[in-house]
């Protein structure tokens, strides 16, 4: 008997997103906040003396419980994501600072990484021919590279580029030794820190000798049309565009109803797949989301009517069962067509600026 031979995961990945429209998954912290864990959970047995509060800490989790974790990426798969992500979002030596967990950050990308790929593994297996892709997460971290945090001195910063890099290329190979088939730099509300983490990310293929699918995702924090770092939409993408992202996208802050306008002008300027993946509408008085899984999917189903997106999804707020409607929603919807844009000269500030005849 013979082995199988090995998936080519980046060219599968390419083909498919050629042939549809693809969906990837939704809230991981709704979906641990809705198995309503108790305290000591978080800490389990290992991190049971740590001195520091660790509730809340949903990246340890996979180190304490990675039976929850895990069960979350199946029901993701089961309602129809074809990319699930790494519980990994704030895995860095940076954004587990707080926890005084910084020491840990390649151990939990290393692990988030490899329960991901046990729940694609045994979806394959049991659906056999039907690819299911890692998207390792890489959150923004709690830092800005670009705002003072002081407002008396505006020239000061909590972080440095080079501080960034570093902890960004840390969780880049945690990720990629665990099995991650994609690097997804998300929920981006600085262009400078999504930068660092891209820089850090050429240096790890630059190692290994080989590239991965990388996707980004901004994050518009209100309906002024502009990242926390103040740059628009078109302009963020003229920051980045330089890595030729397999996509570019938007996620986070927003419902679908109030991003429309800003992914329609990212759909219109980007010459490569867009993604989005919107909040469950605007958070409630208690902070919690309240939009059903078939408003979110109507959104999302009519702009894939519109040829406006190639990848959907969801992010705070929405559970398993909006995955399901949305996936049901675009089925059999052709995936946008790339544009061919004309090469110009275009720059970005916080304004994009293209320079014409």
């Amino acid at each position: 008997m013979t082995d199988k031979p090995a998936i080519d995961r980046s060219a599968a990945l390419e083909k498919a997103a050629r042939e549809r429209i693809l969906v990837i998954d939704g809230a991981m912290g709704t979906a641990i906040q809705d198995r309503k864990l108790p305290p000591q959970f978080y800490a389990g047995k290992r991190f049971e003396e740590w001195p520091v509060d660790l509730v809340g800490n949903n990246d340890l989790l996979t180190l304490t419980q990675p039976g929850v974790i895990g069960s979350i990426h199946t029901a993701y798969l089961e309602a129809g994501a074809d990319i699930i992500e790494t519980n990994t979002f704030s895995s860095t030596d940076i954004g587990m600072a707080d926890y005084e967990m910084g020491v840990l950050a390649y151990e939990l990308n290393l692990e988030g990484a490899k329960l991901a790929r046990a729940a694609c593994d045994a979806w394959e297996a049991a659906h056999p021919g039907d690819i299911r892709w890692v998207a390792g997460a890489i959150g923004p971290t709690n830092r800005t590279a670009s705002i003072s945090p002081k407002v008396e001195d505006p020239g000061y910063r909590a972080v440095t580029f080079d501080d960034l890099a570093k902890a960004y290329g840390e969780a880049a190979r945690g990720l990629l030794d665990g099995g991650a088939d994609i690097l997804l730099v998300e929920t981006i509300f600085d262009t400078l820190n999504a930068k660092a983490a891209l820089y850090a990310i050429e240096e790890v293929f630059e190692e290994r000798g080989r590239r991965w699918p990388l996707m980004i995702s901004g994050t518009i924090t209100d309906l002024s049309g502009r990242t926390l770092s103040g740059q628009t939409t078109e302009a963020f993408w003229y920051s980045l565009r330089h890595v030729k992202p397999f996509s570019i996208g938007l996620n986070c802050a927003l419902g679908a109803e109030q991003m429309r306008p800003f992914l329609a002008e990212l759909s219109r300027v980007a010459d490569t797949r867009v993604s989005v993946y919107p909040n469950a509408g605007l958070p409630n008085a208690f902070g919690g989301y309240d939009e059903k899984p078939n408003t979110t999917a109507g959104h999302l189903g009519g702009w894939a009517r519109e040829g406006l997106v190639n990848i959907v999804g969801g992010c705070c707020g929405t559970t398993p069962d909006h995955i399901r409607a949305i996936a049901e929603a675009v089925r059999g919807i052709p995936a946008r067509v790339v544009p061919k844009r004309e090469p110009a000269l275009r720059l970005s500030g916080l304004e994009p600026f293209e320079l014409v005849q």
